[in-house]
Formats: C-alpha cells, sequence, structure tokens
C-alpha cells in the first residue's frame, strides 16, 4: 500500500495523476464502474470524474498536451520530460470525484502518484463597457400613449380584415 493521500471537504479544481504499474488487463479492469473507488480505498467516488487510459491513445497529443490543453492546466505546474517519457497506463482522478467530501485515499500496489495539478478556473472579470449606448437612460423614448392607442387601433384593424379574408376563402374551398 501506498502512502494514504487526505482530500480536503470542498476541494475544488484539483487533478491528481497516477501512475497504474500493472498488467494492461488489470488496469483495463479499472475502467469498470466502481473498481477505481475499490483500489483507492473508498467506498465510492463519481466514476464520470475518474479516467483510465493508456498513454499510448494520446498519440502526439501526449500526456503534457492532454493536461495543458485537454484539461486546462497551466504548463508552469507540468514537468514536460517526465510526461513525454512516461508510458503504461494511468489515472486521472478530479476533485468533483469525490463529491466535495473528506476522504483519505490508500492506493493499492502499483498506484503511485505523479503529480497534484489545479485546473485554470474561468476568469469572469471584465473591463465595464465604456459605450453611449450601454449609459444608463440611453434608449429611445417610448411611444405616447397616444402612439401606442394608434399603434394598437392599426395592428387590431389589420387582424380582424385578415380573419374576414381568410374566412372568405375557406368559405369557397367549402363549398
Amino acid at each position: 500500500m501506498s502512502n494514504p493521500l487526505h482530500i480536503r471537504k470542498g476541494e475544488q479544481r484539483i487533478l491528481r495523476l497516477f501512475s497504474l504499474d500493472m498488467r494492461p488487463e488489470e488496469a483495463r479492469f479499472l475502467q469498470e464502474p466502481g473498481a477505481v473507488a475499490q483500489v483507492l480505498g473508498l467506498a465510492a467516488l463519481d466514476d464520470e470524474q475518474v479516467e483510465v487510459f493508456p498513454v499510448s491513445d494520446l498519440e502526439e497529443v501526449g500526456l503534457y498536451g492532454y493536461l495543458s490543453e485537454g484539461c486546462g492546466v497551466d504548463p508552469a505546474q507540468l514537468d514536460k520530460s517526465a510526461l513525454d517519457t512516461a508510458q503504461g497506463w494511468v489515472l486521472l482522478l478530479r476533485s468533483k470525484a469525490f463529491e466535495g467530501n473528506e476522504v483519505t485515499l490508500s492506493p493499492d500496489e502499483g498506484i503511485s502518484l505523479m503529480g497534484i495539478y489545479t485546473e485554470d478556473g474561468t476568469d469572469w472579470s471584465a473591463a465595464p463597457f465604456q459605450t453611449e449606448s450601454a449609459a444608463p437612460y440611453s434608449a429611445a423614448p417610448l411611444a405616447s400613449d397616444a402612439e401606442a392607442r394608434r399603434t394598437r387601433q392599426i395592428v387590431l384593424t389589420f387582424v380582424v380584415g385578415f380573419s374576414l379574408v381568410i374566412t372568405l376563402v375557406l368559405l369557397k374551398v367549402l363549398r
């Protein structure tokens, strides 16, 4: 058994990458629902937040590219040479897998931590709009009550007239 890893309650945007030193059929088994939770010593995990795959599946993107471009990890956190030389199967575990719970991971033999990374969050900051149309009270003035009443009368007349024409056409067709 490896050293236990403590996951704090409410943890967010953390990725843990593990290397899997095991036969390919054993690693493939970890893709089954609940299997990763079992080998990490947990009762349950959100399997949607767990990835188990051979590094060779990443082809020319590689593990470095997958983490930086695919997972949003800042390249400054990554050791490119170590990730580019990684082989075999890996396990990628997102914080969401723990569903906000505090847990302690006790990985089985053959599962070793390669790295802990922080996913970039969305930058919601923005400069305020500096356009005339964004200024308060810059919209076109509302129509006066008389104009609004006149518009409603025109629309009502059109609807009644159109309904009358449709009715006459239908009566002619049904004869």
